[in-house]
């Protein structure tokens, strides 16, 4: 079974560039058509192609940050295809973005009043910009040409950086969709989910790679139980902040932005106080603990006496 989807999945069709006109080409097409549906000489119309344009690009931008996750936890012919693909995808991605940024200039050029009294805000303008320089130089530095400009750790830095940045910004939106917002779409509930599994799965990965590397160090290595329990605890109560925003966002949003200074950031700082991610820090923190491992050689070092 393995083997044949393998086969399949190696057919040029549905690899690289191929992939990427085949879902580059329709998507564009789907732009077009969709804007003889509006009306874009008034402001609801281009806003209207912005969510549009938005609710394209946001799943590919989910798989992208769960691709590397999904080989190491699932390993298979599909993890392989979409690993071997990521460039392509995340062009995918690129390309919807690059039809959003269209609809923003023609709002932002063409309903300035629309635009500064209903949707401009300075932290959010801060980190659509900050996205769209991430988006740029991550396409650039995805060719030679660019990547050449760059040493390999640089490489790696503006891509994962870029990565987390482009993946935080619309799960954070549609965390306040669902938890601050009034009337969420059925839609939001799927985009929020599929960004919140997407880093989740990154952060078990992670835990994965932490125990086959002390399997490394030493044949034989255990995790306390106090941080088995510890961690899963702390796990759990990452998973339930994850589903009850509703219920405790505001006394918390309140209790951090209280000092006039936490205020004040919140005005400029993107994320800030970073509620949305409050959740997945203790799934992290909690993953952290529950492959904490003392390593054979640690624990006959603690039963030695000291010299």
């Amino acid at each position: 079974m393995d083997a044949d989807l393998t086969m399949v999945l190696q057919h040029k069709a549905i690899n690289r560039w191929r992939l990427f006109w085949l879902i580059a080409i329709p998507m564009s097409i789907v732009m077009v058509v969709e804007t003889f549906s509006v009306d874009l000489t008034v402001a609801p119309g281009v806003t209207a192609m912005i969510a549009f344009s938005v609710r394209w690009a946001v799943p590919f931008i989910f798989l992208v940050v769960a691709t590397s996750a999904l080989q190491v936890l699932f390993p298979g012919p599909f993890p392989a295809w979409l690993l071997r693909n990521r460039k392509y995808i995340g062009l995918c991605f690129a390309v919807a973005m690059a039809w959003q940024g269209l609809f923003i200039f023609l709002m932002s050029n063409f309903h300035r009043e629309f635009y500064f009294d209903e949707i401009y805000l300075l932290r959010d303008e801060l980190e659509g910009s900050t996205g769209y320089i991430f988006l740029a130089a991550m396409v650039v530095t995805s060719f030679q040409f660019g990547r050449k400009s760059l040493s390999p750790k640089q490489w790696k830095l503006l891509h994962t950086s870029g990565l987390y940045f482009l993946w935080a910004y619309p799960f954070s939106v549609y965390w306040f969709d669902l938890f601050y917002y009034d009337n969420p779409q059925p839609i939001d509930y799927v985009f929020y989910w599929s960004g919140f599994i997407a880093f989740a799965l990154r952060i078990a990965a992670w835990g994965k790679k932490r125990q086959h590397a002390a399997k490394k160090i030493a044949l034989e290595y255990n995790t306390p139980l106090v941080f088995r329990v510890s961690g899963a605890a702390i796990i759990v109560f990452g998973l339930l902040l994850s589903a009850t925003g509703l219920q405790w966002q505001d006394l918390a949003t309140q209790f951090v932005t209280g000092p006039a200074w936490s205020a004040n950031l919140s005005l400029w700082l993107p994320f800030w106080p970073f509620e949305p991610f409050w959740s997945l820090f203790f799934i992290g923190a909690g993953t952290m603990l529950v492959t904490k491992t003392r390593t054979q050689v640690e624990q006959e070092g603690l039963r030695s006496p000291a010299t």
